[in-house]
């Protein structure tokens, strides 16, 4: 009875809400995957136990958080990019190290991802990088936490001007498809590619065939169907 209750909190918490803007951490991500999200197209529900275990990475980057404070290098937490149109997104922290500013982002990984960390996952140094762009900050500190150790590893991230902006750049192609009802293009990696294992759109994609399409006529069809 209980266990009904939590999930039922954590599935109302899920609820779609508009959205207006992107969020960084779809910086990079497959653009059809995001237009999805944005147009609540019908996709695989995340689960009470996938939210938990998201909820369960919060509370570890407030025990780093917690860490930081200690140490007393935390110039600014939480700490929202400028307002503009395209983009929103708050950064975990900002600290001062040997007189230097790096923007820092913490990350919570499982045991098995964590022992094969060689190099910060892409995703991540997008989000990052334009946490720099944002802030005028030239290196930023991606630290990963197993969530079943608590141990860490660290990656310095330095400001790539051009990478963050071809991101903006996509971002901006995608808000005037979203804005003219145009469904991208799969990724050039599909079915193959890691986004496309855990999507929670790979069966409404699937359908939407290659190319581009009008999401109106698209959306008439699998509700028709």
């Amino acid at each position: 009875m209980l266990s009904e209750l939590i999930d039922k909190f954590y599935l109302d918490k899920e609820k779609d809400h508009e959205r207006h803007r992107f969020y960084v951490t779809d910086a990079g991500k497959c653009p059809r995957s995001v237009f999805y999200k944005f147009k609540n197209a019908p996709g695989k529900d995340m689960t009470p136990e996938i939210l938990r275990l998201l909820d369960h990475g919060d509370y570890i980057q407030m025990h780093m958080m917690s860490n930081l404070f200690s140490l007393g290098i935390v110039r600014a937490s939480e700490v929202r990019i400028p307002p503009q149109e395209i983009v929103s997104g708050r950064a975990d922290a900002i600290v001062t190290l040997d007189n230097e500013l790096y923007v820092i982002d913490v990350k919570g990984i499982n045991s098995n991802t964590f022992k094969t960390l060689v190099e910060a996952k892409p995703d991540n140094v997008n989000q990052i990088q334009l946490y720099l762009h944002f802030f005028k900050i030239p290196r930023g500190i991606l630290l990963y936490v197993n969530k079943n150790t608590l141990e860490l590893k660290e990656f310095l991230v330095d400001y790539d001007k051009d990478r963050c902006e071809n991101l903006m750049a996509e971002l901006a192609a995608l808000k005037a498809k979203i804005g003219q009802n145009i469904i991208p293009a799969r990724i050039g990696g599909y079915p193959g590619d890691y986004q496309c294992r855990y999507c929670q759109f790979k069966e409404v994609c699937q359908i939407s065939g290659q190319g581009e399409i009008d999401w109106g006529a698209f959306r008439k069809k699998i509700e028709t169907a």
